[in-house]
């Protein structure tokens, strides 16, 4: 009985850590939104290469079972290099890479993050790909979840983030 228990226990868990998110080009979730009957919302992890903080992020954020599974049922996920080179089409516009410095910047990233260039920040955009707001910094399990939430379930259309997240109380 002991081992069917054990057994059991580790199929759950290793189905739980098994969820990972599927992250999407831009154009795949717009392709995705577009012919979807019931689009999801857009999320999008601004990030670049030499991003640190980046990673850390990837790595116990998004790669967390509760985090992975939320987002993949709720968003569509997108990974977009702030320093990309491929060129964006949007809304009939076309987004180039900048040659910057040493490095550069990718309009469309500076577009989403309204100039602020900080990585990383993470977007969340409505089903129509209207601005929900730029989430800039690195986000642990507990305090990104609050916030996928916020936006995920529409709590946004009927309070406030201070209301919400319980500030100035």
């Amino acid at each position: 009985m002991q081992k069917v228990l054990f057994s059991l226990l580790f199929i759950f868990t290793v189905s739980l850590t098994a969820q990972e998110v599927t992250w999407l080009s831009w154009d795949e979730a717009y392709t995705l939104s577009k012919s979807d009957k019931n689009p999801k919302k857009i999320f999008v992890d601004v990030y670049t290469d030499w991003c640190g903080w980046c990673k850390k992020m990837d790595k116990d954020t998004f790669q967390n079972p509760e985090v992975a599974a939320y987002m993949k049922a709720n968003f569509y996920m997108v990974k977009l290099d702030a320093e990309g080179k491929e060129d964006i089409t949007y809304n009939g516009k076309n987004f180039k890479f900048v040659p910057q410095g040493r490095r550069g910047y990718h309009e469309f990233a500076a577009a989403l993050l309204q100039g602020k260039m900080s990585y990383p920040t993470v977007v969340f955009l409505d089903e129509n790909f209207g601005m929900l707001s730029p989430v800039p910094g690195y986000q642990k399990v507990e305090p990104f979840m609050q916030i996928a939430r916020y936006f995920g379930e529409n709590i946004y259309k009927e309070k406030d983030w201070k209301s919400y997240a319980g500030i100035g109380k």
